[in-house]
């Protein structure tokens, strides 16, 4: 259970609150586990708590889940007494403690079974959680389950419910992330036990406070969980206390996208994305506890989730499940995403390295072995025919049912959800992933090694359409031509073309997209220019995830910008309803593939040249050849 109480945001002053020693029924009992350093006035006997003034800059808040600023204890827990509060003399008792005890860094266990009303609970099944309250005005859950552990006879099968839970379970840290590829396990911070959810909501939410839902799936090339545990308490502030964050794990590698004819049979296929399907039925069955209105959630990805997203607006032929309202995607990634046949070695190589290659019941096999054991086949190895390694080599497939063909495929269709959109990539994507190539041989040989059915044919065109450009510093004569062609075809020609889709289907006045042209000096002068989901910090704010410095200075004024777009488009399904004041409109991408360039001093729409337009027309007309 989680106990939501009312707190006054960013700052309030109180002089003291009186501790009634009682038992008569108009009494409400608070359990407290706090953390407190030695303080002379406070302690077992105490009748009143003197308290200060509580003010910070919201800008300067960090992201660290150990943090005061950001509601998570830096000390260890000391049990306190249990003590009541004579609400016959406040009229919002739970709120008037909770905001003593966030001015002290505190959290709350709250034992409310008897005495709060049911707009005051939130219940999972039998289960009970702690909740932290910060001094900011928000909530945070953290570390919720959301499914049973998929370990033993679960791993590789479609989530399940997590089973009720007497009794209460802590909600003030992080879960484990998922395992990645190329990890040696046991590794600090990651397990196959991983499916966790986590909240951040304004304190004095109730469940008929219907707030719009923002629902982040984290990145990372479907090969780790990339971006975990990015800090929601910012968002929610500016927004004006006006939404609810969620952001989850889901499983990545071996452990999410093993694909074979024999996992279908006995288990499921890309149970990655099915880790997010039922994140997403989670949020319509409890988000309304959390003051979150299950009616309006809008999901957002970056990279890999970006990618998702994608794949959830054409899941099941595009069938409309009511689990989202809008979708928005920060540089949407596309893989080769292979059909299942093709993926048949992958799983082959799996069975041989474990010792499971001769077992008649092979996925029984895998299911018994030791976490160590399948973790060491969690790697990567080239793709058929091809002598380097893949970027990325664990990534979703085409299983006939939730995807029943390759993406570009069912956007071309129409075969997608029709609600709004909002796409959009930074100039450089492919910086960041492509080899310091010298010659045109590398380059292509690069490029088929991520792509590895292209023939010559494929890789002739290519080398006409991406010929050898300008250098770049510290970088061989083809990197900038490997860098541009890797970022078209896997982020930025996705995207585009995904857009002409939505106008296709009549959908403009709703679709947005960007190109993120803000520029780092350190990524200039290393050759870098605006590298892939840079724009990061301007979305979610300076520290809830890792900021360059340079957001903090002389880039600082693009972060207000983007996060008042962003959360606008979350509440109102529109960039430009709450966008900043004095900001630009945001036009929509409509025939011309008009898009907003973020760049400093400089903010403006552009339309689409006429020659990324013939190279991503390029892409989209080999998709049989490169799986997307």
């Amino acid at each position: 259970m989680l106990g939501a109480a009312k707190v006054q945001p960013l700052e309030f002053l109180l002089s003291h609150i009186t501790v009634i020693h009682d038992r008569t029924p108009t009494f409400i009992t608070l359990n407290s586990l706090i953390s407190l350093p030695p303080l002379g006035f406070l302690s077992p006997q105490a009748r009143t708590i003197p308290t200060v003034a509580l003010t910070w800059d919201r800008a300067a808040q960090p992201a660290g889940p150990y943090d005061p600023e950001t509601c998570s204890p830096l000390l260890q827990p000391a049990t306190m007494e249990r003590r009541k509060f004579d609400w016959r003399r406040f009229s919002a008792p739970v709120a008037i403690a909770s905001m003593i005890l966030a001015a002290l860094s505190v959290v709350l266990y709250f034992n409310i079974r008897e005495f709060l009303t049911t707009r005051d609970e939130v219940r999972f099944d039998v289960s009970f959680y702690p909740i932290t309250f910060c001094a900011s005005g928000v909530n945070q859950f953290l570390g919720m389950r959301y499914a049973a552990p998929p370990i033993g006879n679960l791993r590789w099968r479609a989530p399940q419910d997590p089973e009720p839970k007497e009794g209460t379970t802590d909600a003030i840290d992080f879960g484990p992330i998922c395992l990645g590829t190329d990890v040696t396990y046991p590794t600090s911070g990651q397990d196959e036990d991983c499916l966790y959810v986590n909240v951040w909501s304004p304190n004095n939410t109730t469940p008929d406070s219907k707030l719009p839902v923002w629902l982040f799936i984290q990145g990372g090339g479907y090969t780790s969980n990339a971006n975990p545990n990015w800090n929601g308490s910012q968002v929610v502030n500016v927004s004006g206390q006006n939404i609810v964050f969620v952001n989850f794990n889901y499983r990545v590698g071996l452990w999410g996208f093993l694909a074979s004819e024999r996992v279908r049979e006995d288990g499921a296929l890309n149970a990655g994305l099915l880790d997010q399907r039922l994140v997403m039925k989670w949020v319509q069955n409890h988000i309304s506890k959390f003051g979150g209105d299950p009616d309006h959630v809008v999901i957002h990805g970056l990279s890999a989730g970006a990618g998702s997203v994608a794949l959830h607006l054409v899941a099941y032929g595009g069938r409309n499940d009511k689990l989202f309202v809008g979708a928005m995607s920060e540089s949407v990634f596309f893989p080769a995403q292979p059909r299942v046949p093709d993926l048949e070695y992958q799983f082959n190589k799996t069975v041989e390295k474990v010792g499971c290659k001769d077992d008649k019941d092979q996925m029984g096999c895998l299911r018994s072995k030791d976490i160590r054991v399948i973790q060491n086949a969690n790697i990567a190895s080239p793709f058929p025919g091809r002598s380097a390694n893949p970027l990325f080599y664990w990534t979703p497939c085409v299983d006939g049912d939730l995807l029943l063909d390759y993406p570009y495929r069912l956007y071309e269709k129409g075969s997608f959800l029709k609600v709004p959109v909002l796409f959009g990539t930074g100039t450089n994507e492919g910086s960041v992933f492509a080899a310091n190539v010298a010659t045109d041989e590398e380059f292509i040989s690069f490029i088929a090694d991520n792509y590895p059915k292209l023939t010559k044919n494929e890789t002739d065109f290519m080398l006409n359409k991406y010929p050898l450009m300008p250098a770049l510093p510290n970088h061989n004569a083809w990197f900038p031509s490997a860098s541009q062609a890797y970022g078209e075809a896997t982020f930025i020609c996705p995207a585009n073309n995904i857009m002409d889709a939505y106008v296709g289907a009549n959908r403009s006045s709703t679709s947005w997209s960007y190109r993120f042209n803000v520029q780092d000096n350190q990524n200039v002068a290393s050759g870098l220019g605006v590298p892939h989901v840079f724009e990061a910090p301007a979305i979610f704010g300076i520290d809830a995830c890792p900021t360059p410095d340079s957001f903090r200075t002389y880039n600082r004024p693009i972060v207000s910008l983007m996060m008042n777009y962003w959360i606008s488009f979350i509440r109102d399904l529109n960039p430009n309803t709450h966008k900043l004041n004095g900001a630009p409109d945001w036009g929509t991408w409509g025939k011309n593939q008009s898009r907003y360039v973020f760049e400093l001093d400089n903010n403006r729409m552009e339309d689409v040249d006429d020659g990324q337009k013939s190279r991503c027309a390029f892409w989209k007309s080999i998709v049989q050849v490169t799986d997307q």
